[in-house]
């Protein structure tokens, strides 16, 4: 049950963040476009949208949506965290 709040949630996140701006964070379907960072310099990177079932992805949103709720001032998903701690936790993960 709380895998499906999880993914509830992130796709409340998602559904908010992207949807005006699909044109601009185009990402291939299957991916979406996130930007990663703790100051102002936000890199972006594209990730599949089969990371959204991962606990650990699913932490990282958590996160966004504590510091942003569903406000992203990238106009896309936004993730506070350094983007090596990204990296390594993405480079974790099964696609």
């Amino acid at each position: 049950m709380a895998l499906v709040r999880s993914l509830l949630g992130a796709k409340k996140i998602l559904g908010g963040s992207l949807a005006g701006t699909r044109k601009a964070n185009s990402a291939p379907k299957g991916f979406l476009a996130v930007y990663v960072g703790e100051r102002q310099e936000k890199q972006r990177y594209i990730v599949p949208v089969s990371y959204l079932s991962q606990p650990s992805f699913q932490a990282l949103l958590s996160k966004s949506e504590e510091e942003f709720g569903f406000n992203h001032p990238m106009g896309g998903l936004t993730i506070p965290c350094p983007v090596d701690i990204f990296i390594g936790i993405t480079s974790q993960l099964q696609r």
